[in-house]
């Protein structure tokens, strides 16, 4: 849970600019993204086979490069 205190000074802009960053750092938002929708774990075990595959063919490209 994101909690952002008041320090004497702070403007209402200043304390929705803090808890913005905190919110985004806590990675709070993709969360919410990632269990907005049900997914099937034959499909969640699909898509992060695709993404370790997509990850190890930019690391090889990248590896070739040096």
């Amino acid at each position: 849970m994101v909690f952002v205190k008041k320090q004497p000074g702070d403007s209402s802009d200043a304390m929705i600019r803090k808890f913005s960053r905190k919110v985004m750092s806590e990675g709070v938002m993709h969360e919410m993204k990632k269990r907005e929708f049900h997914l099937k774990p034959s499909l969640a075990k699909k898509y992060r086979k695709e993404l370790a595959r997509k990850f190890a063919k930019s690391y090889a490209s990248s590896d070739r490069q040096r």
